[in-house]
């Protein structure tokens, strides 16, 4: 499974950090940060990582927290779980 942040579309709501511990508060940029994340080779704004396996419900959770839908996962096939 794999998660996709689009920081640009983040509005810092901050509901993502408390479904999720891989994303963190900037306060100074009033954004999540997904931590153990990679830029996106096809838009610079989005952030790529793998799930661990234990991680896989509170991933989508913090997904689903998202007010403004930045946050998307993927299975293993590549299709889209969430939102």
């Amino acid at each position: 499974m794999r998660i996709e942040y689009d920081r640009d579309t983040c509005i810092g709501m901050f509901q993502c950090v408390a479904e999720w511990d891989a994303f963190e508060e900037d306060q100074d940029a009033g954004k999540a940060v997904l931590a153990g994340a990679e830029q996106s080779e096809d838009d610079p704004d989005v952030m790529v990582r793998e799930v661990p396996e234990d991680a896989e419900l509170d991933a989508k959770f913090a997904a689903r927290s998202c007010p403004v839908e930045a946050i998307t996962v993927y299975d293993d096939d590549g299709e889209q779980l969430v939102p």
